[in-house]
């Protein structure tokens, strides 16, 4: 059995592979995920308890080198096709248990604003397909690490 998990997980490496060129031309074209409407902030439970997620259900990350409302991010290469930053035009709204009150925005260039949570940037990542995953949460990239936030504006790992 334990072969078996093995090859599948070969296999899903060798297909997240194969796609992720086209996935990151495609994020490359806008640098960041643009929501045409106000994006709605969601709560989900997953095996590592609630965490945020977007209107899609696609889990939400913090960068732990990014500072209170400043997007470190954005100024590291290619870091923004791999972690896409959670924009608006408009008021990003609460879900369900979500508190408007840690919502907020920041600029990140011209008129589009990257959404916050209790101060934290929110991002999400380019090669995830599947709602609430959990996968990439502790993941080390652009030197730093990557987690889901909770309903307190903590960091999940």
């Amino acid at each position: 059995m334990k072969h078996v998990w093995t090859l599948l997980v070969i296999a899903c490496a060798l297909a997240v592979s194969a796609l992720a060129p086209a996935v990151l031309s495609v994020a490359q074209s806008s640098a960041a995920v643009s929501i045409a409407s106000a994006p709605t902030i969601k709560l989900e439970q997953t095996s590592l308890g609630d965490i945020l997620v977007d209107r899609s259900g696609h889990t939400l990350y913090l960068f732990t080198r990014d500072r209170h409302s400043n997007d470190s991010c954005a100024k590291i290469s290619g870091c923004l096709q791999t972690w896409p930053a959670l924009t608006t035009t408009s008021k990003p709204v609460a879900g369900a248990n979500v508190r408007t009150s840690l919502l907020g925005t920041i600029k990140l260039h011209g008129r589009v604003r990257q959404v916050t949570y209790a101060g934290h940037p929110l991002y999400t990542y380019a090669l995830d397909f599947l709602r609430k995953s959990t996968f990439n949460i502790g993941a080390t990239e652009y030197g730093g690490a990557w987690y889901a936030v909770n309903a307190a504006g903590k960091a999940v790992n």
